[in-house]
């Protein structure tokens, strides 16, 4: 199975580090779905939408192409996890209520995707996609940040990143769309918690697989310094970009 895999090499450290998305934007997904029978959540990674989804729906899908990722997910009796492409589903036509597919979409063929989605989902069924990118702190911390997401780091994103910061408005979308609230993904974490999600992007993987140093911590005395007390958690905001729409 070939697919662009940027984090099955170090998927522990990516379930550990990630920020969770509100739970105002399940709710949401949840009201704007026909029914509360079954979601797809595509491209699942290490299925922290997925717990989202199955505390809200019946039953869920969850897929990855990424071996490594499933096998870090967190079990739910209602979740049925599954190493398979988002372009080759194994759900049965018309079964589904909604689609999602949290930070993933810009990894897939959108042509061969979006011919699943339409296949599997129910008359007036939800795809739903989200992604996340900047994220900010306050001054002091957002400067050295950038110093590693632009000046080290830059060179070593994967091409389809451009997509993120463009909030999937660069993607195709041939759904009809819905209306979407605004909603604010944020998490209270420490320095060490911080360092730990730096640590799990895909460009300072690859920063550290080239030149053999983790980039991280060429910057890690400057952030420490700017974030202050080490015990003392900080606000992360990310920028949080949400499509939606009906077949």
């Amino acid at each position: 199975m070939t697919f662009k895999d940027h984090f099955s090499g170090h998927a522990g450290a990516y379930h550990e580090a990630r920020p969770t998305y509100p739970d105002a934007l399940f709710d949401w997904l949840a009201a704007q779905a026909p029914a509360r029978g079954l979601a797809w959540d595509a491209g699942c990674g290490n299925g922290q939408a997925s717990v989202a989804l199955a505390s809200r729906f019946a039953r869920v899908h969850a897929s990855d192409p990424s071996a490594p990722q499933i096998a870090n997910a967190e079990a739910r009796p209602n979740i049925d996890y599954r190493v398979e492409p988002a372009e080759q589903c194994s759900l049965p036509d018309a079964s589904t209520d909604l689609v999602t597919v949290a930070q993933a979409l810009h990894w897939f063929d959108h042509a061969r995707f979006y011919a699943e989605v339409r296949r599997v989902l129910k008359p007036r069924g939800v795809f739903a996609a989200w992604s996340y990118s900047k994220c900010r702190v306050d001054a002091a911390v957002d400067v050295v940040n950038d110093r590693l997401y632009v000046d080290l780091t830059g060179p070593y994103w994967p091409p389809e990143r451009v997509h993120v910061d463009a909030g999937y408005r660069t993607l195709p979308f041939p759904f009809d769309a819905i209306t979407t609230p605004a909603f604010v993904m944020s998490v209270a974490w420490t320095i060490d918690q911080f360092l730990a999600y730096l640590r799990s992007w895909s460009a300072t993987q690859r920063y550290l697989k080239a030149q053999g140093v983790d980039p991280v911590t060429l910057v890690e005395a400057d952030l420490r310094q700017a974030w202050g007390d080490p015990h003392r958690p900080r606000e992360v905001h990310w920028d949080f970009h949400l499509r939606a729409g009906r077949v």
